[in-house]
């Protein structure tokens, strides 16, 4: 059992938790909970931590990797990113791309770019296997999609949907555009989304929570669209204007199949 805060263990598993660039350079981050760690693929395993007490009311546990360890209730507690731990956290590897799923359906690539909020950030890439992003690209400087708080949000999507980071967005937005993608941009000064064609290969670009898409991501967009509204309301929280519109896509897909059909 793993008793010491001080354990080079413990040190390794706090610095995943805390430092993007080290889950980069490890390709590992980590997961708490029941729920997700039942939802990790075998194969992206490496370690797991658990306290006595937890490992009694989840036996299978002991088999859930090569590394199964026991640890006191407060080194956990060290460990853990919430208030109240569930007795357990795993070390996995980083998913790759799986790009022989995302081959197999119609383009359509979920793009943030410098969104911040860690909620917003696991929500979208939640949303996004919803609605059938075939991929979630973002630019460096959103917020880590394997820091714990967003791996939280996303309740195991994270394990499900491809997540490639890209260090200029316009310049990808570019080679989207040259295989036929249409890049649409979500913007205050764009047409009423209802009115866009969304059915063929598509990227929908959401900007920043305070400045929206940034100019040379905005520039790289085929059209820009907003999304209506009522009252006195300019803009929506950016996970939900995702979400809108990323039904909106759905919604049409399905229509032109059923046409189609």
């Amino acid at each position: 059992m793993i008793t010491s805060l001080t354990n080079d263990t413990v040190k390794y598993i706090d610095k995943l938790k805390k430092k993007a660039a080290f889950r980069r350079e490890e390709q590992s981050f980590v997961v708490e909970g029941i729920r997700m760690i039942r939802e990790v693929p075998m194969d992206i395993r490496r370690m797991l931590f658990v306290t006595e007490e937890t490992l009694r009311r989840y036996p299978e546990l002991t088999d859930w990797c090569e590394r199964v360890e026991t640890v006191s209730e407060n080194v956990l507690q060290k460990l853990s990113d919430t208030q109240t731990p569930q007795g357990m956290l795993a070390v996995v590897k980083t998913p790759g791309l799986h790009e022989s799923s995302s081959e197999e359906r119609k383009p359509f690539y979920m793009v943030l770019d410098g969104l911040q909020d860690p909620g917003n950030v696991g929500t979208l890439i939640r949303t996004a296997e919803a609605v059938g992003v075939t991929e979630v690209l973002m630019s460096d400087d959103s917020a880590d999609p394997y820091s714990p708080k967003v791996v939280r949000s996303t309740m195991g999507t994270i394990f499900r949907v491809p997540i490639r980071t890209v260090p200029d967005l316009a310049t990808e937005l570019e080679k989207l555009k040259s295989t036929g993608v249409r890049v649409v941009g979500m913007h205050l000064a764009g047409q009423d989304f209802y009115a866009a064609d969304l059915t063929g290969p598509v990227a929908i670009l959401i900007g920043n929570e305070g400045n929206g898409l940034s100019d040379a991501v905005a520039a790289a967009a085929d059209v820009l669209v907003r999304i209506p509204m009522e009252g006195s309301v300019e803009s929506l929280n950016a996970a939900v204007s995702g979400s809108v519109v990323g039904y909106e896509v759905l919604r049409q897909r399905r229509n032109s199949a059923g046409q189609n059909g």
